[in-house]
């Protein structure tokens, strides 16, 4: 059963993976910018099909590998280190067949030449950061006055709280790990989510700041279709940023009040399959920069965007000194990435890591 509640968070993952290509922009390509009408071209439909194939078989051979390992009688611990493992090869392992499609595609485009009889062109519209091009952080306003009630909470039945804190259940939802009780390591939940909600801020904000990122062969369209993908990817941040702080909060009160212990392992997971479903669905009907959204202005087709490649490494990595922009739209996925190439992007990211991985160590667990 173990194995089977992870293959169920893991599935939506693999199909998430199996079918990026379809969504994201029509003008880019594992990774290599290309016009729009080529997207459509035979030869590219069949890579398409083909990278969801190889990825598919990955995705497959693991999903044996893990139910193979659930017919052992394996320990949770042990379980859990294989599952870790395996889900890096796994991850590896697309990498090297995305890599594989990027190096086609390189190919492809320097072989048809498919911009020679077009002019390249940057498309700005002046206006854009004035459009509502994300919904307003004061949605986390309920998240934040969640966690203060959790931490008063918390102080005021401090007496009920046992000498040893559960940290770590297992899939049968017995705990696996304590800590002793302490003012510091009680506030645990509260801090993490007190984190992760400035951070769902941070990002919801990113979405706003990012680059703008507008085709030029369909700049009208475009235009629109990238305030509707902002603005649906900021309505998941705020939803998965109050989701997160109400399963903390209910972890939190676990420790004052008596809740089923199963269920400290259940809720957790149905959450994750929530927000992992929900982001599927968003990707299928949104599609990177709202390509996917419909919306009919016409074109012209005379020219194409200009050509970037020089600047992402391997089609995914963004590196361009001269770019004052920190964030921008990922080639490859949907979402956003950063530049690499300006050091307060490093800066944040670095932060963020570090922040994360010091909570648990300034709280003393």
């Amino acid at each position: 059963m173990n194995v089977i509640y992870l293959l169920v968070i893991l599935i939506p993952a693999f199909i998430s993976t199996m079918f990026i290509p379809y969504w994201t922009r029509r003008t880019e390509s594992f990774g290599v910018s290309i016009p729009e009408d080529v997207y459509h071209a035979d030869n590219i439909k069949q890579l398409r099909k083909k990278y969801v194939i190889y990825s598919g078989i990955a995705s497959l051979i693991l999903t044996i590998v893990f139910l193979l390992l659930g017919s052992t009688n394996m320990d949770d611990t042990t379980l859990s280190l294989y599952f870790s493992g395996l889900v890096f090869i796994y991850l590896f392992a697309t990498f090297l067949i995305y890599l594989y499609f990027h190096r086609i595609m390189k190919q492809l485009k320097q072989q048809e030449n498919w911009s020679k009889e077009k002019s390249q062109a940057t498309f700005v519209k002046t206006d854009f950061r004035s459009k509502k091009l994300n919904h307003s952080n004061l949605w986390f306003t309920i998240s934040f006055i969640i966690t203060f009630a959790m931490i008063a909470l918390t102080f005021i039945n401090y007496d009920k709280i046992p000498e040893k804190i559960p940290m770590q259940y297992n899939f049968d939802g017995e705990i696996t790990n304590w800590a002793t009780k302490s003012e510091r390591s009680v506030l645990m939940m509260p801090i993490m989510s007190l984190y992760l909600t400035l951070l769902f801020m941070f990002l919801n904000t990113m979405i706003a700041k990012a680059k703008q990122q507008i085709s030029a062969e369909r700049p009208e369209e475009s235009l629109q279709q990238n305030i509707i993908f902002r603005r649906r990817w900021s309505a998941f941040l705020i939803g998965t940023g109050l989701g997160t702080t109400i399963l903390l909060s209910f972890m939190q009160l676990s420790l004052i009040y008596p809740v089923n212990q199963q269920l400290m392992t259940i809720v957790p997971m149905i959450f994750a399959l929530i927000i992992t479903v929900w982001a599927i669905i968003l990707s299928v009907t949104t599609g990177q920069g709202g390509s996917r959204v419909k919306i009919s202005m016409g074109a012209n087709g005379e020219v194409i965007n200009r050509d970037e490649d020089k600047y992402w490494k391997l089609g995914v990595f963004y590196f361009n000194p001269k770019d004052p922009a920190l964030f921008l739209e990922k080639r490859f996925g949907v979402g956003w990435t950063i530049n690499l190439g300006r050091p307060m992007a490093w800066v944040f990211f670095i932060g963020i890591i570090a922040i994360a991985v010091g909570i648990p160590y300034l709280l003393g667990m």
